[in-house]
């Protein structure tokens, strides 16, 4: 596992043994990646991110590699949240990012107190937790975390399709690679993600 592209380019990536994580991998980052920044190359220039389920923190260091602001990792799992500092020490990013352990509710609860809302929010829950898709994207869709501009995306099993509307977040884009899906989703579902 390695960084894509920008500033860390190549660099690799630690990933922990075992089934409890599993890496969003490097082609489906790609695809990802190549979608958000299509329109406008420099498009994740000072966007800050919201990586849920971070595991190795892979999506959410991308986007620092690629120009965002600041990413914002949370994990519950304390070996998890070890290695996403691990990862960030090893190329060198000592700020622009904060490691949040604690659950959905607490932190959903601490950033709204903060008044934080992410440009991007990635959700990428262990597969066999399909229920922490539904709970995740009905939370977000009434967090003042999502504002009018910001973009939700969950990565899930292409075999378990998740549904096109979770309230004011309405389906805009999915995208298959493999044996993975991308559901991309915005507030009333506008504007269209480059179809």
């Amino acid at each position: 596992m390695r960084v894509i592209s920008g500033k860390y380019r190549g660099r690799p990536l630690r990933s922990l043994r075992g089934t409890e994580i599993r890496p969003t991998s490097d082609r489906v980052r790609e695809t990802l990646f190549n979608v958000l920044t299509a329109s406008d190359p420099e498009g994740l220039g000072n966007t800050v991110w919201l990586d849920l389920f971070a595991g190795t923190g892979a999506v959410g260091i991308e986007a620092l590699s690629r120009g965002a602001k600041q990413a914002y990792f949370v994990e519950t799992s304390a070996p998890a949240a070890k290695l996403i500092e691990q990862n960030l020490q090893s190329l060198g990013i000592v700020e622009g990012y904060k490691i949040l352990r604690d659950d959905l509710a607490g932190v959903v609860w601490r950033l709204e107190r903060e008044h934080f809302a992410a440009d991007v929010i990635f959700l990428d829950p262990p597969y066999r937790m399909q229920h922490s898709y539904e709970e995740t994207l009905t939370v977000l869709a009434e967090s003042s975390l999502v504002w009018a501009m910001s973009l939700v995306i969950a990565e899930h099993e292409k075999k378990f399709d998740l549904r096109d509307q979770f309230g004011s977040l309405r389906r805009v884009r999915k995208l298959t690679q493999g044996n993975t899906s991308l559901s991309f989703y915005r507030i009333g579902g506008l504007p269209d993600l480059n179809k």
